[in-house]
């Protein structure tokens, strides 16, 4: 990754911020892109301390014009952009179906979706000028399985899937676009779980029955981001665990 410049949305925490830090110390510059700017910061420095160059944006994923924002920022600091990572999503919770408001909908769909593809649309359209590039899109496992309190993300992911594939249409031959599918990951969102019952649930549900550890994020991103991966695009892979 040495010379490449990398944006990762919702870098700050995290899948984010484990991809963010693998791509520093394997030689990219990275532009660190979450809603909480001072968060953003405290990984630029990490990236820092790495030797590389880094620059902290704040970025709301559900505004379009924040998207063009963001672009921009990473262009004049760096004069050009590799590999972008969109990882910012959000998933909350509701009580029942009938109960998901209007606002809410929308919400979910232009963090998980419109963003990341306005985003995409921008920084593609200028790295097939530039003659090549990578996207990597970051879904979920509710967008295959969704369950009954994930229904509205997994369909915004859904949606990211089938992005995935038509703008590795759109943008290829020069620019390769593609998708990691995570499954259950114990990032700091984890703290809320009920870990118990997750571990019991884990053991019945996936081959490898557990949760992913951050790290383990790192292998799929390095792989698609970097030339690695030269003759894949317009996929989507699962980092799963398993699940049966």
């Amino acid at each position: 990754m040495s010379g490449k410049v990398v944006i990762v949305t919702g870098g700050s925490r995290g899948l984010g911020r484990e991809m963010a830090l693998a791509f520093a110390a394997r030689g990219a510059d990275v532009v660190i892109a979450s809603r909480k700017l001072d968060n953003c910061e405290a990984v630029a420095d990490e990236v820092r301390g790495m030797g590389r160059k880094a620059l902290a944006v704040a970025y709301h994923a559900a505004s379009w014009v924040g998207a063009d924002n963001l672009a921009a920022a990473a262009y004049d600091e760096f004069g050009h952009v590799d590999v972008l990572v969109n990882n910012a999503g959000m998933s909350p919770l509701y009580p029942a179906i009938d109960q998901i408001s209007e606002e809410l909908y929308d919400k979910v769909m232009d963090v998980n979706l419109k963003g990341p593809f306005r985003l995409s649309a921008v920084v593609g359209s200028r790295m097939v000028a530039a003659g090549g590039g990578a996207i990597i899109f970051v879904s979920s496992l509710a967008s295959q399985r969704p369950g009954p309190r994930d229904l509205v993300y997994g369909a915004a992911k859904a949606g990211v899937n089938n992005l995935t594939y038509g703008l590795a249409r759109t943008l290829g031959p020069t620019v390769r676009v593609n998708c990691i599918v995570p499954g259950p990951f114990l990032t700091d969102i984890s703290a809320a779980w009920d870990i118990p019952k997750f571990e019991k649930m884990a053991r019945r549900q996936f081959a490898l029955e557990r949760g992913g550890d951050p790290h383990e994020i790192v292998g799929s991103a390095l792989y698609l981001a970097s030339n690695a991966s030269s003759y894949t695009t317009g996929t989507t892979l699962n980092v799963d665990g398993g699940p049966r």
